[in-house]
């Protein structure tokens, strides 16, 4: 029983469709990732990667299809209550509070994942634990020296940095990065490959980027997503060697 339990899925798409009226942009879309797997999803402008991976957050409803977290049928379920459940997720363009601190972004995540709400913020200092995880998670990322540092004021790159040590501090089992390189400087892109690459080993990580080498370093699995189904899935080597990956991504003919 025990093997059974270690190899279930941690998220699970299942015949997933999602059309808006006559319009079908995802297809029959199946995927499962494996606790700790680190897994890129990567396909053409239009693919359909965006609902797609709003469909896995919750963002969207599927037209068809379930979508498992855990063992957990989590179809129906909206995104406040796939978080609790253990989804994090973070955007291309960041989500954070710009006027308040590194460290005030992050002790709210806290707060709100330990049921305070965002009123606790007048009483902060009176809730030391969940002030020294928030520096903990901010040391995670690089970032404990800019504690106190408006995100506002802060580098972009450092922002997403942020928002990533926001999705850790509710402690999810499924992590989706959408696009966490975007609008960084190709000389930081390094900095946010170390620390994704760095993520605590137990989360499952889905990384959605148009960046191939940042992809191909981070993988372990590629999912080739084209008009809204599954191209193909495979190893990084698999998918450098793969025609049609070629053909319809890359832009490659034989």
């Amino acid at each position: 029983m025990s093997g059974q339990m270690s190899e279930r899925p941690v998220l699970e798409a299942r015949g997933l469709n999602k059309s808006f009226g006559s319009v079908v942009v995802t297809r029959d879309v199946n995927m499962s990732l494996r606790r700790g797997e680190r897994r890129a999803l990567i396909g053409p402008n239009g693919a359909g990667k965006t609902t797609f991976v709003n469909l896995l957050s919750g963002r969207l409803r599927p037209t068809s299809g379930e979508v498992f977290l855990d063992g957990v049928d989590v179809s129906r379920a909206d995104e406040a209550r796939r978080s609790k459940l253990g989804m994090g997720r973070t955007f291309q363009i960041t989500s954070l509070f710009p006027a308040l601190t590194a460290h005030e972004n992050i002790f709210l995540a806290l707060a709100e994942c330990a049921g305070f709400g965002l009123h606790m913020l007048r009483s902060a200092r009176s809730y030391g634990a969940l002030h020294d995880r928030a520096d903990e998670l901010l040391e995670k990322v690089g970032l404990l020296p800019v504690s106190a540092t408006t995100v506002q004021q802060l580098p972009y790159g450092q922002q997403r940095l942020i928002e990533i040590a926001v999705a850790l501090a509710l402690e999810p089992k499924v992590l989706l990065l959408d696009e966490p390189a975007a609008g960084i400087p190709t000389s930081e892109r390094d900095l946010i490959l170390d620390i994704v690459k760095a993520l605590p080993g137990d989360i499952a990580v889905l990384l959605i980027d148009h960046d191939m080498d940042l992809v191909f370093r981070f993988a372990e699995r590629i999912t080739v997503l084209v008009q809204g189904s599954i191209l193909v899935e495979g190893s990084p080597a698999e998918i450098a060697a793969d025609q049609r990956v070629r053909d319809v991504y890359l832009g490659e003919k034989s």
